[in-house]
């Protein structure tokens, strides 16, 4: 396993309950209803993300070259960019990633980008400070949800099983097993990319290699 990625670990979720208390195969399936995406869906090369907020090596990915590489293949169409939720970590991390990725699907498809980079920016100042609970309570707070719905969010069985069901799929079916994993054009690339990388591996897609 790569230095710069997390093993995956499915939620339990007594996990979740705590927080809401206290407060080799090939890579992408199909893309489907159920995922979050950006950029041109018609376009050659589709660029499959599975990463967790409460994953260090996603954060750095999200905060220090997402945008770079957002400007140069997403906001231009040269691209279909496909976010996938995945779990990792030990309980506390899990916790966070999972009500962190139910408050963004409440906040709805126009917000939930705008929520996990939220959250990703804040994650280090989250972790630190002990109150897991609180800091994405004001994260969901800034993307206009009361506090009523926050609660209503992180505790729905219901998302929380669906999360559940498309983490095992992506386990079982696409084979991820770490993240940061990127899919393009149905190759895996594991681990802490750079733009350059993702350059290499998006001309080479485009190519038809």
């Amino acid at each position: 396993m790569p230095k710069s990625s997390r093993r995956l670990v499915l939620i339990a979720a007594a996990a979740l309950a705590t927080l809401a208390v206290a407060g080799c195969q090939k890579g992408g399936g199909a893309v489907t209803s159920d995922d979050m995406s950006m950029g041109n869906p018609n376009a050659k090369v589709t660029v499959i993300e599975y990463a967790s907020v409460a994953c260090p090596f996603c954060a750095r990915f999200n905060n220090e070259v997402f945008p770079a590489f957002k400007a140069k293949y997403i906001d231009t169409g040269k691209i279909h960019y496909v976010f996938r939720e995945m779990l990792v970590g030990d309980d506390n991390e899990m916790a966070m990633a999972a009500a962190g990725f139910l408050m963004a699907r409440c906040a709805g498809k126009d917000k939930y980008f705008s929520v996990v980079d939220a959250i990703f920016h804040g994650q280090q100042a989250i972790v630190q400070s002990g109150d897991v609970r609180g800091g994405l309570q004001r994260i969901g707070e800034a993307a206009g949800l009361s506090d009523a719905q926050f609660n209503s969010c992180i505790n729905d069985d219901n998302a929380l099983k669906a999360l559940n069901q498309r983490v095992q799929t992506y386990t079982t079916q696409d084979g991820i097993d770490s993240t940061p994993t990127f899919v393009i054009n149905g190759k895996k690339q594991v681990g802490d990319p750079t733009l350059a990388s993702l350059d290499a591996a998006i001309a080479a897609a485009q190519a038809g290699k």
